[in-house]
């Protein structure tokens, strides 16, 4: 069995629009059962909230719960600050449609993560956690959490994986995870309906001529971004260098290797 990499736009959100997918999905990583009235990819709301136009990836929502899908995919650099954006803004747009400030709908937002976190530039701190769950519920002075509100901003990624995982979460994340790194022989949980439904979707040989090309306009996409990725990078380790910072240093803030660092002292000391 050979399926397609879920970390490409195109099949992922070929899997994960599909109905059953779908609440397979958010039942295990939220614990709910919905019932979405359609499940919609490049969701916006018209008009915009603020100067930012976002677009969900895909977005569904039944009509007692607002479920969000996000998917940050490998090309991106991983802002959590984006995505709580994304969190708030599917809070606050209720409030064009009520009388008052109750919002009526839950939300819940999921953010699968293809690739490892980067350095947090605010902490300088790397996050090494499969999956992050973020309420926005106040805690008192003794540290209890009180229940006030339901929303969830949850974070998924399958490159850190956890030995108490529980199966819920495991069987999506190693899905994501073996699709991307061993697609030809994927070691998945296919006892899961949800899986094994993905899993079917995205065989080869369910993957039509037209998805296949826009795939790779996609991977096309993600090349030229990760060079000027790789091009910002290589300035602030040669920034570093001028500073007189050491390749440990370098490399822990960049993710380059030390021997690319050297290559970049070469260059500056060459200039």
């Amino acid at each position: 069995m050979s399926i397609a990499r879920l970390d490409n736009e195109v099949f992922f959100k070929k899997a994960f629009t599909d109905r059953i997918v779908f609440k397979a999905f958010v039942k295990d990583i939220v614990g709910i059962e919905v019932e979405p009235e359609k499940i919609e990819t490049e969701k916006s709301f018209q008009p915009k909230l603020g100067n930012i136009n976002f677009k969900y990836d895909i977005f569904a929502e039944d009509v007692k719960k607002r479920i969000i899908i996000e998917i940050q995919k490998v090309e991106y650099d991983h802002n959590f600050d984006r995505f709580l954006h994304y969190h708030l803004q599917g809070i606050t747009e209720q409030q064009r449609t009520s009388d008052d400030y109750t919002v009526e709908r839950t939300v819940y937002t999921i953010v699968v993560v293809t690739a490892p976190y980067k350095i947090n530039e605010k902490t300088r701190e790397i996050y090494k956690d499969e999956v992050l769950i973020s309420t926005l519920n106040p805690k008192n002075l003794k540290g209890v959490e009180l229940k006030i509100f339901n929303h969830e901003l949850i974070f998924l990624n399958p490159n850190y994986k956890g030995l108490d995982t529980p199966s819920n979460y495991r069987d999506w994340l190693d899905l994501i995870y073996e699709s991307i790194h061993s697609p030809e022989n994927p070691n998945i949980n296919t006892a899961n309906e949800g899986i094994r439904r993905a899993t079917e979707i995205i065989q080869y040989e369910n993957i039509s001529p037209e998805e296949w090309e826009q795939s790779k306009i996609e991977v096309g996409k993600r090349k030229v971004i990760k060079l000027v990725e790789e091009a910002a990078v290589e300035k602030v380790a040669k920034k570093a260098i001028t500073a007189g910072s050491d390749n440990q240093f370098i490399a822990q803030i960049t993710g380059l290797g030390i021997e690319h660092i050297e290559v970049l002292r070469s260059e500056l000391e060459n200039e």
